[in-house]
């Protein structure tokens, strides 16, 4: 989990705009969302403090003909993965869609399990020999599911926001590593950044998909 690209810490109103506006058009946003995917969480991370190692937690969303895997990271085999995959009735050939919440080779180890799939992260599309310039701001691979940018816990950070029928499902990255935080994430190279985008997170979802534990609601007790 390490960073690249510093960023300026931005002054207490500076954040305190910043929130309020990206709350607002976040909440608006997840209010269009249809509400037609369906996720499982195929496998629950964990770090060094709550497991034996690290690994990722990596979900499987699906919407439409779309069959999208979020963060295929270090797992302990690969069966963590695909054992659960092939309980759905799905192979790696079959996943269309992967997305990257950020770069850190702990969530991005297995990427290339899915050859077939559209590779997404926070600048581009990945296709075969394709790569296609886009900002994953607003960007919608199905009226259910949009990405949007959360930077903090790296620059480059996204998240996906799925519509179900139980309500808004954000799968985070590491925006929040588990349930429990931690509050100030020490890889983060912005904590102020990083608040801001947990509260437009939570401004929009009713579950948080974290990336190395359980998912958790998204509520008062969510650690800022």
């Amino acid at each position: 989990m390490t960073n690249t690209t510093p960023h300026t810490l931005p002054t207490a109103t500076a954040t305190a705009t910043a929130t309020a506006t990206a709350t607002t058009e976040t909440s608006n946003e997840a209010a269009t969302l249809a509400r037609t995917a369906v996720f499982t969480v195929l496998t629950t991370g964990y770090t060094l403090s709550t497991g034996p190692g690290v690994a990722a937690t990596v979900s499987y969303v699906t919407d439409g003909d779309r069959h999208v895997i979020v963060d295929p990271g270090m797992v302990a085999s690969r069966d963590r993965i695909l054992g659960p995959l092939a309980e759905l009735g799905l192979g790696p050939d079959d996943i269309t869609d992967v997305v990257l919440s950020h770069h850190h080779p702990d969530n991005t180890m297995n990427v290339g399990l899915f050859g077939r799939a559209r590779v997404h992260d926070h600048k581009a599309i990945y296709e075969a020999d394709q790569w296609t310039d886009r900002d994953a701001e607003g960007h919608e691979l199905t009226p259910s599911l949009r990405l949007i940018r959360t930077p903090g816990h790296s620059p480059e950070d996204i998240t996906l926001l799925a519509g179900t029928a139980e309500g808004v499902v954000a799968f985070v990255g590491d925006l929040w590593w588990r349930p429990n935080g931690p509050v100030e994430d020490p890889v983060a190279p912005d904590h102020a950044l990083q608040r801001t985008s947990r509260l437009r997170v939570l401004a929009a979802t009713d579950v948080i998909v974290p990336g190395h534990g359980a998912p958790f609601a998204a509520d008062e007790n969510a650690p800022l």
